[in-house]
């Protein structure tokens, strides 16, 4: 992240109550993965890590398990979900049935203004993949999408996609150190386009087609070796 961005993050954090922006904060380490899949987090290590107090950190990971974001597995201990071929079918499937409508309702709404928005956050975008800059990759891509679905005005809908990028965050993560930014293609300049032309048809098709490339990246990598999860410590 920038320093330009850092200051917009810390000056809305500032706006919201402790307890939020320590969910925030948390939710954001899983959702751009600087926390790894099968990576056990600890309210102490959190505590730590967030310069915060027990009690945000423990209503933020409780908040979290109940997003899917985190697990609580039998020995108590609560890690960064690991998705298996099952988990990635699943998120597949409701990403494409989900988000291609969001697109389609996004693209009915928007006028060029939005549009224009829209294209100012792809150029950032393919400034981070140009230059190798995960991070920046992973933020300007889900403000991306999470620009479009919030124009859609379909907050049920939205809510669950949310859900499901936290889901599968941790390990877009991963599949960035494989394959690097510049070997992850996207479909934005077609769903730009068609999004200009006004083609519903093919505003869902775009987006149908980012989805599925993504999907089915992710399953190729994480398929090829466990993930490894000792990347950051919040012992």
């Amino acid at each position: 992240m920038n320093k330009k961005q850092a200051v917009a993050r810390d000056l809305d954090g500032a706006k919201r109550p402790a307890h939020e922006q320590v969910y925030q904060r948390l939710r954001d380490m899983i959702l751009f993965g600087e926390l790894a899949p099968g990576q056990a987090v600890t309210i102490q290590g959190l505590t730590e890590t967030l310069d915060a107090g027990m009690t945000p950190v423990r209503e933020a990971i409780r908040r979290l398990i109940s997003d899917g974001a985190l697990v609580h597995q039998d020995n108590r201990r609560v890690t960064v979900p690991v998705l298996t071929a099952t988990d990635i079918e699943e998120l597949n499937f409701l990403r494409k049935t989900i988000e291609p409508e969001l697109a389609a309702r996004a693209g009915a709404r928007l006028d060029a203004p939005g549009i224009d928005t829209l294209e100012a956050i792809d150029a950032s975008l393919d400034a981070a993949i140009s230059s190798g800059d995960v991070e920046g990759y992973l933020r300007h891509n889900h403000a991306f999408h999470a620009a479009l679905n919030a124009s859609a005005d379909a907050p049920v809908m939205s809510d669950l996609v949310d859900r499901l990028w936290l889901r599968f965050g941790p390990s877009l993560r991963v599949v960035c150190g494989r394959f690097g930014t510049q070997n992850l293609p996207d479909r934005h300049k077609e769903l730009l386009a068609a999004l200009r032309a006004d083609d519903s048809a093919a505003i869902r098709q775009a987006m149908l087609d980012d989805v599925e490339q993504g999907m089915m990246m992710m399953d190729g990598v994480l398929s090829q070796a466990p993930t490894s999860s000792d990347s950051i410590d919040t012992e």
